[in-house]
């Protein structure tokens, strides 16, 4: 697995688009990200349909269409330097085939930040522009607007990369060792749901993947790791790094599946990572060469996450 390409980092007075590829969001938390955003010095502009709801579908933030449309005219303006994602929940699959992604390519390199439901663009960006993105707290998000180490984080992360070079969780080794390799992952049930599609690649061979999920029983994270163990989707990864599992089940329970699914890889794993769901969770770049030391619970960045 190679480096993707870095995009430039932020400057102050940086324009940035909030796009809703996947689920609603609450206006009043929009703008207290958007708050957030000006604190920086930074210029955020809301997409069209950022605060659309669909017509059938409740758990959609407006049609596919038009939440394909901000994603895409966000990302080919000229003067906007960064997209940024203003929550998850679901719905990115549904558009991520709408997106014109020759237009995009040819629009050049720029920041990409969310996570959850956003896994499956981490992996579309990955496969049709070879970019590197920041899985990172989004705008709208309750983890993100009340959290100031997660605020710090991503704000190191844009303006100055090289200081967060060096990402530490202070988490144990599930299983110990050091591994070397480039940066994928997400979402564990998203990257099940992908499997198979143009946007996802069929292999982690090379990678050091990360995992995290929310709200799902021991049985269904059981059913997405066993369904990546026996599509090869796992062969000849490096290294795992395990963020947060929350609302999960008892972490003991989960723990217990993680070992008993990871642990034959024969490859060092990380867990409690301090990425993902959780208060305060860090901004881990995707497409990047690092060292995992999973009894030290570090990953070290061969260069920083942006130019």
């Amino acid at each position: 697995m190679k480096e993707l390409v870095r995009p430039a980092r932020l400057a102050p007075g940086a324009r940035v688009a909030v796009v809703a590829p996947s689920g609603p969001i609450p206006e009043e938390r929009l703008q207290a990200g958007l708050d957030v955003l000006r604190g920086w010095d930074l210029d955020p502009v809301v997409a069209p349909h950022v605060l659309d709801r669909h017509g059938t579908f409740a758990y959609l933030a407006g049609t596919d269409a038009d939440r394909a449309a901000d994603l895409q005219r966000a990302w080919c303006d000229p003067a906007v330097d960064a997209v940024l994602c203003a929550r998850g929940g679901y719905g990115a699959q549904r558009m991520v085939d709408l997106l014109d992604w020759e237009a995009m390519r040819a629009a050049g390199p720029k920041v990409f930040v969310g996570f959850s439901d956003i896994t499956a663009l981490h992996e579309a960006f990955a496969v049709r522009l070879g970019l590197v993105t920041l899985h990172g707290p989004m705008v709208a998000g309750i983890d993100f607007v009340k959290n100031a180490r997660a605020q710090e984080h991503l704000k190191a992360t844009l303006f100055a990369p090289e200081t967060v070079r060096t990402i530490a969780s202070g988490g144990p080794a599930l299983v110990p060792g050091r591994a070397r390799g480039v940066t994928l992952g997400g979402c564990l049930s998203l990257l099940a749901a992908d499997l198979g599609t143009p946007h996802a690649r069929p292999s982690a061979a090379g990678g050091l993947l990360c995992l995290e999920d929310v709200g799902e029983e021991t049985y269904r994270l059981d059913r997405c790791l066993t369904q990546l163990l026996r599509a090869g989707r796992l062969d000849g990864v490096r290294g795992v790094l395990l963020g947060s599992w929350e609302e999960c089940g008892p972490y003991d329970e989960v723990r217990a599946l993680l070992a008993d699914r990871l642990g034959g890889l024969g490859v060092p794993v990380a867990e409690q990572f301090g990425f993902g769901h959780c208060a305060g969770a860090l901004t881990l770049p995707f497409g990047v060469a690092a060292e995992l030391d999973a009894e030290a619970g570090t990953l070290t960045l061969d260069r920083p996450a942006l130019r």
